[in-house]
C-alpha cells in the first residue's frame, strides 16, 4: 500500500512539475509576443504619426502656393488658421473638428493660383469684369480639392467654397444664407476678414484693431453669424497674442 501510494504521489508531483513548467513556458512565450506587439504597435503609432505629418506638410504647402503671389501676406494663412480654431474653441466643437479647421482653413484661398496676377496684385478697385474673375477664386478652389480621400482635404474644399458667404445671402458663389452655409465656411468667413483688414493689402494699408472690429461689428447678423462673431470678439486679447507672433 505504501509503494502504490509512493508511486502515485510521484506521478502526481510529475504532473504537477509539468504543468508548471508548461505555465512558465506559457507565460514567457505570452511576454515575448505581448512586448513584440507592444513594439509592432509603437512602430505603427509612429509610422501613422510621419505619415499623418507628412500629409499636414503637403497641404501646408499647397496652401503656402495659394499665398506665394502676394508678399504682403505671408503669415495670413497661419493668423486666419488660428484664429478660426479659436472662435470653435469658444464655441465648444469637439476637439476632432477644431483641429479639422485648424489644418484644413490654410487651403480657403487655394482657389487664387487660377487667378490672373493682374488682378490679384491690382493696387486699386477691381472694376466688375475683374472682380467676376476674382470670386472664381472660390470655385477653383474647389474643384482642386475636391474628390480627394482625405478628409482634411475635404473639409478644404467646403471652405474654400464657402468662407466667401453671408449670413444674409449676399455673399458669393451661392448666395447662400444663414445656416446654409457650411459652419466652417461662416467661422472661416470671420477669421479670414479681420485679418484682411488688419493687413497690409496691394489696395490698402493694414486698418488698426479698433477699426477692423468696429468694421465687424456693423457687419453682425448680415455679413457674420452673430454668435460666431460674438465667439471672435469674446477673445480679442488670444487674438492679438496671435497677431503678434505671426507677423509679416
Amino acid at each position: 500500500e505504501l509503494k502504490v501510494r509512493t508511486e502515485s504521489l510521484l506521478k502526481m508531483k510529475e504532473a504537477q512539475d509539468a504543468v508548471k513548467h508548461y505555465q512558465g513556458e506559457l507565460e514567457a512565450t505570452v511576454e515575448k509576443r505581448t512586448a513584440d506587439l507592444r513594439q509592432a504597435l509603437r512602430e505603427m503609432t509612429e509610422a501613422q504619426r510621419r505619415t499623418h505629418q507628412a500629409h499636414l506638410g503637403t497641404i501646408e504647402r499647397l496652401a503656402l502656393a495659394s499665398e506665394y503671389k502676394d508678399e504682403d501676406t505671408g503669415n495670413h494663412i497661419k493668423r486666419m488658421s488660428r484664429y478660426a480654431e479659436l472662435i470653435a474653441r469658444n464655441l465648444n466643437l469637439p476637439f476632432q473638428q477644431r483641429e479639422t479647421l485648424l489644418h484644413a482653413s490654410p487651403m480657403h484661398d487655394v482657389g487664387k493660383i487660377g487667378t490672373p496676377d493682374a488682378i490679384l496684385l491690382k493696387p486699386g478697385k477691381l472694376d466688375d469684369d475683374e472682380w467676376v474673375i476674382m470670386r472664381q477664386h472660390t470655385e477653383i478652389g474647389h474643384k482642386i480639392l475636391s474628390g480627394a480621400s482625405s478628409d482634411l482635404l475635404a473639409s478644404g474644399a467646403e471652405i474654400a467654397l464657402s468662407h466667401h458667404e453671408k449670413w444674409d445671402g449676399s455673399g458669393y458663389p451661392k448666395g447662400l444664407a444663414g445656416e446654409d452655409t457650411p459652419l466652417l465656411g461662416r467661422i472661416c468667413a470671420v477669421a479670414d476678414v479681420f485679418d484682411a483688414l488688419t493687413s497690409q493689402r496691394p489696395y490698402k494699408d493694414p486698418f488698426p484693431n479698433e477699426k477692423a472690429v468696429g468694421i465687424m461689428k456693423e457687419g453682425r447678423g448680415t455679413q457674420f453669424e452673430p454668435r460666431i462673431l460674438d465667439a471672435f470678439l469674446g477673445s480679442l486679447d488670444e487674438v492679438v497674442v496671435i497677431q503678434e507672433s505671426n507677423r509679416d
